[in-house]
């Protein structure tokens, strides 16, 4: 909590990204305010991978060690809530939170992840991030050799299904419908022995998260230990887009190479804005906090 309504920089989002940018802004000695929900995107992932240091480590004890360290910098600080709206002033940027307060900042970097739209299928949202997955490079290793499904079609198929073909040979894919293949993909599939199943999924029994079966709208059923999802998601805030920023045709906020929007003065970072993954979290983050310490930089200097 903080009495302190002015910053010279509004996080919101405290993972990785926000985390990572308010270290890189707190050892530059620059005020800075994190607005965090508490929801992250991962947090029904039972462990992390592929993040040197951290393998296998859960998810909320990097988020808490990495909150533990930046906190530790006395011009940062953190408040639990929610930010549901910002505007742009004279001066730089007032954000308002759910519970009636307001901040000013004369930077923004948002860091607010993105929000899954689950579909229709009972047990999904249950296993999602545990054994239905989005990424063969954060969990593909853990099941590996493992019978798998793919639940995608077309050209997303085909990437995952490629990807994936490294790490087992007992490949389905799911397409809820008629296949969408070129011939030429269909004749890498069955070279492959990828079976492709265009029946509706009803729904995906497990335990505790766990799949045990999949079970098709006509009475079918097949066993699965793992499935990959490409479904679609919308951004997890719309202030973004309330200032102006402009989203890219996939639904990410546009940014530059220094993770600027459109908008002068606002930043985006982590999942928001790209590639899933806790590395490119951190790394966009740190370098969106140091390019708006450098924008201060040349405007104060």
């Amino acid at each position: 909590m903080t009495d302190k309504k002015d910053f010279d920089v509004i996080i919101i989002g405290g993972s990785y990204a926000g985390l990572s940018s308010a270290m890189a802004l707190g050892r530059s000695i620059r005020s800075v305010l994190i607005i965090d929900s508490g929801l992250p995107c991962n947090r029904q992932t039972p462990h992390s991978h592929n993040f040197i240091t951290q393998d296998g480590v859960k998810p909320s004890e990097i988020a808490e060690k990495a909150k533990t360290q930046v906190l530790t910098y006395d011009t940062v600080k953190m408040l639990n809530g929610l930010a549901v709206s910002g505007q742009r002033t004279k001066n730089g940027f007032i954000i308002n939170t759910q519970s009636g307060e307001e901040f000013e900042a004369k930077k923004l970097i948002f860091a607010t992840g993105i929000r899954d739209i689950m579909p229709d299928i009972k047990g999904f949202s249950e296993c999602w991030g545990i054994s239905v997955i989005h990424c063969p490079y954060c969990h593909g290793y853990e099941f590996r050799t493992l019978k798998t499904g793919i639940l995608s079609n077309g050209e997303n198929a085909f990437h995952v299904t490629s990807l994936v073909n490294n790490l087992t040979n007992d490949i389905t894919i799911l397409s809820t419908g008629k296949a969408d293949f070129t011939s030429e993909q269909l004749t890498t599939l069955d070279k492959h022995n990828i079976l492709i199943i265009a029946d509706e999924i009803l729904e995906i029994e497990h335990e505790s998260g766990y799949i045990k079966n999949v079970i098709f709208n006509n009475g079918t059923q097949m066993k699965f230990d793992v499935m990959y999802a490409a479904i679609p998601f919308k951004q997890h805030s719309d202030i973004p887009e309330t200032l102006g920023c402009e989203l890219t045709e996939q639904g990410y906020i546009k940014v530059d190479n220094f993770q600027e929007t459109n908008i002068e003065g606002v930043f985006a970072c982590g999942d928001n804005s790209g590639m899933r993954s806790i590395a490119n979290a951190v790394y966009t983050g740190g370098m969106a906090g140091a390019i708006v310490n450098k924008q201060l930089t040349d405007e104060q200097f």
